[in-house]
């Protein structure tokens, strides 16, 4: 007959991963609403429905649970992001189609309603931690570029990209795609589907213009 010992730590484990992500969850709703210095843990328990101390038992204090918070987005928002630029193929036979598919799907992971609550609390908490500003600008987005510059070099080396250098083609291209999107998302504006694909497009079309092969 077999114990119900395993059965009972696995139920165990999924609830305690089960609270800390509703933790962190409200910790970065209450964060983003009235800032660090006003948010209190108990605020963040209600949010989340849990008691205070579970909070501090995860957690320990309120600057770990904004570290945690900060990192959790950033590390989905850059998982995402990687995964749709390594998904961008060389040799695709639309090359505006796929640059623009890539654009969108970064676009979707950065304007975002929890991209953009993690902007704006950096925003506010940047002289009190400027080291997570820094640490959330740089954690991800340089990987993502390093992974561009290559797919874009290998389309020069097809023969469909003219590039002085892939590197800096990649920030152009990112430039292009992201200046509006993040500037309208952070000021508040609701960005739908169909906008955010048009300024994608319109961000691809001058990359091509600049780079592609006539």
């Amino acid at each position: 007959m077999n114990s119900p010992a395993p059965a009972r730590a696995q139920r165990t484990y999924r609830g305690r991963i089960d609270k800390r992500n509703a933790v962190l969850d409200a910790a970065l709703a209450v964060f983003a609403r009235v800032g660090f210095e006003q948010a209190g843990m108990d605020t963040v328990a209600a949010e989340a429905g849990v008691a205070k101390p579970t909070i501090y038992n995860h957690f320990g204090d309120k600057e770990t649970l904004l570290r945690e918070v900060l990192g959790m987005v950033t590390d989905d928002i850059n998982a995402r992001g990687l995964i749709a630029v390594h998904e961008l193929r060389p040799d695709a036979e639309d090359l505006t189609a796929a640059l623009a598919e890539t654009g969108v799907r970064l676009m979707q992971c950065l304007a975002c309603q929890q991209a953009v609550a993690v902007r704006q609390l950096l925003a506010a908490e940047s002289v009190r931690f400027p080291e997570l500003l820094t640490e959330a600008q740089t954690s991800g987005l340089d990987r993502m570029l390093d992974l561009l510059a290559a797919r874009l070099a290998a389309m020069e080396r097809a023969g469909r990209l003219a590039l002085s250098s892939p590197e800096v083609a990649a920030r152009h291209f990112f430039a292009l795609i992201s200046n509006e999107l993040l500037i309208l998302s952070s000021q508040g504006a609701r960005i739908d589907e169909a906008a955010l694909r048009r300024e994608v497009e319109s961000g691809v079309d001058t990359f091509l213009r600049a780079f592609a092969v006539r």
